[in-house]
């Protein structure tokens, strides 16, 4: 479905008559300026001026592109199954994810009252499940796709960086049609410390060759938060997510959106 939305802006905005620039996306000539009414968002304006407020976008994926609930629920409880145990909910997984599958797995071990020396087991199972069933109960959210559209059309640099596994992360990016956005994806393996540790955000920045200060990181939850503000960079936080069951309005941010395409680039 991601990639047809992608192709359809496209195809709408070649009515135009708008200049183009390269595009990673389907081999398309993007338009710098993007009419985008029958999708119910605003123009966007090819750039104006040579000192953009933002070079580059580093974009959480749980939570503020896919709402991937479903597949922790599934797998989780999957793995827990085969270990004997009880299931949990989907409330406990919620106000759960978000600090790398490891964490995930340690915290169910311990709602269901199992000894932490089942951990190695329990986690080959969950990566077990999580492998077979990745992004078949996720949906990408409203807004992403036409954001995502958005920040390129801003000529920002694009990398997604998440906790989870990076494997997983670019099948899931694969799957629903968001890959060809990013020019880089790391996941909660792809260094020695994950969010909310600054290091992944900081190499993300040196990987996008954008200084900090010029980076906008988009997440949904404190752990973004606390990454982009010890790296040096601005972070806006999307209302919708997860954040531990908290609401973003409680984070250290410099704003938080409805939906991905509301980020003021101005």
């Amino acid at each position: 479905m991601g990639s047809t939305l992608v192709r359809s802006i496209w195809q709408r905005s070649r009515r135009f008559g708008e200049p183009t620039v390269g595009h990673p996306v389907f081999g398309y000539r993007h338009a710098k300026r993007l009419h985008c009414c029958e999708l119910s968002f605003a123009v966007v304006n090819s750039i104006h001026s040579n000192h953009p407020r933002y070079t580059a976008a580093i974009v959480d994926l749980d939570g503020t592109m896919v709402d991937t609930l479903g597949d922790f629920q599934v797998a989780l409880n999957a793995a827990m199954a085969d270990l004997g145990l009880d299931r949990v909910g989907r409330e406990f997984i919620e106000h759960t994810v978000g600090k790398g599958s490891e964490h995930l797995v340690r915290q169910t071990l311990a709602a269901v009252g199992a000894p932490e020396s089942r951990f190695a087991e329990a986690f080959d199972r969950y990566q077990h499940h999580y492998d077979r069933i990745n992004g078949k109960y996720a949906d990408v959210y409203d807004g992403v796709i036409e954001g995502l559209v958005r920040l390129q059309a801003n000529g920002l640099a694009l990398a997604c960086l998440t906790n989870k596994p990076v494997a997983f992360a670019k099948a899931l990016l694969e799957m629903k049609g968001l890959a060809p956005f990013f020019s880089t994806v790391s996941g909660g393996d792809s260094f020695e410390r994950k969010k909310p540790d600054p290091l992944p955000v900081v190499r993300t920045c040196e990987a996008l060759g954008s200084e900090p200060s010029r980076t906008l990181v988009v997440g949904d939850s404190v752990n973004d938060a606390a990454a982009a503000r010890a790296a040096g960079c601005p972070v806006v936080l999307v209302r919708y997510g997860y954040n531990h069951g908290q609401p973003v309005a409680e984070v250290d941010c410099d704003g938080t959106v409805d939906r991905l395409d509301a980020i003021d680039l101005g």
